[in-house]
């Protein structure tokens, strides 16, 4: 495991703990007291004959331990999504840096690529990981050693073409996310239509509380989970467009700043 991917694997358990003790301490204080709240108060008025308020309580639809998982999971992809919008800005700003020596008019010859790499090797260590320069040394080290022009473009291709890849495969957890949270949704809601049967019986008498307490359960948990889905995959697809622009302005900047200048020397006659 690379310094960079482990240092990414504690950061998403320090949010993933982060978030189980932030929303379950909000449920615990907040959230499940006033929910209880609210059902006695509607108990109280349907024990004395009244129609209780049909306003519908935030506190109620957030109550159930699904909603509680869903909002957890919701905000663990968040926080993964964060980092990644994080590291691709910081990427992009050596995009808008002149990270190589070559200037218009210039002609870069094979045996220069050593000189232009100095300033690239020379850079921090954060920096050299970027993708823009790890493609400006591999089309730097591909000319030097093969001297053909196309070979140096498909250096930079390859190096964006596996960012490209990794880059892709590091949003796996995303995506299992945004699938778990619907299923979690679907389990409360199993689990509502469930009670809801099991307290027919009382509804037949007369006594309908129970049934529409567990209905609640059902189409609140399933509520809420659209709601997050939704939210996430616009975040998701947000941070992959960013993703792949970087890709295609780094691929743009190589050509544009770096292997234009490229230059190989006719043999003499």
């Amino acid at each position: 495991m690379s310094r960079n991917t482990f240092a990414d694997f504690i950061y998403q358990l320090a949010a993933l703990l982060l978030a189980i003790i932030l929303v379950h301490a909000s449920y615990v204080t907040v959230v499940r007291p006033n929910a209880a709240a609210v059902l006695e108060q509607q108990a109280k008025q349907l024990a004395a004959g009244n129609v209780p308020s049909t306003d519908v309580s935030i506190w109620v639809i957030l109550k159930d331990y699904e909603q509680e998982t869903e909002i957890i999971l919701a905000l663990w992809a968040a926080a993964i999504i964060g980092l990644k919008i994080r590291q691709a800005l910081t990427e992009r700003r050596l995009l808008e840096r002149r990270i190589v020596a070559a200037e218009p008019g210039t002609s870069i010859l094979p045996e220069d690529t050593r000189e232009y790499s100095r300033p690239l090797q020379a850079l921090p260590v954060a920096e050299r990981a970027c993708l823009l320069p790890r493609a400006l040394l591999a089309a730097l080290q591909r000319f030097g050693t093969t001297r053909a022009i196309p070979d140096a473009s498909g250096a930079v291709r390859d190096i964006c073409d596996a960012e490209a890849n990794r880059l892709d495969t590091e949003m796996a957890m995303v995506r299992y996310i945004i699938w778990a949270i619907p299923a979690i949704g679907f389990i409360g809601t199993v689990r509502g239509i469930g009670q809801a049967l099991a307290a027919a019986p009382e509804a037949v008498e007369g006594n309908i509380t129970n049934v529409t307490v567990s209905l609640g359960v059902a189409f609140n948990s399933t509520l809420v989970a659209l709601v997050l889905s939704l939210f996430i995959m616009f975040v998701m697809h947000q941070l992959q467009q960013l993703q792949e622009r970087l890709v295609l302005d780094t691929q743009e900047y190589c050509e544009e700043h770096l292997i234009r200048y490229f230059q190989v020397r006719s043999p003499g006659p």
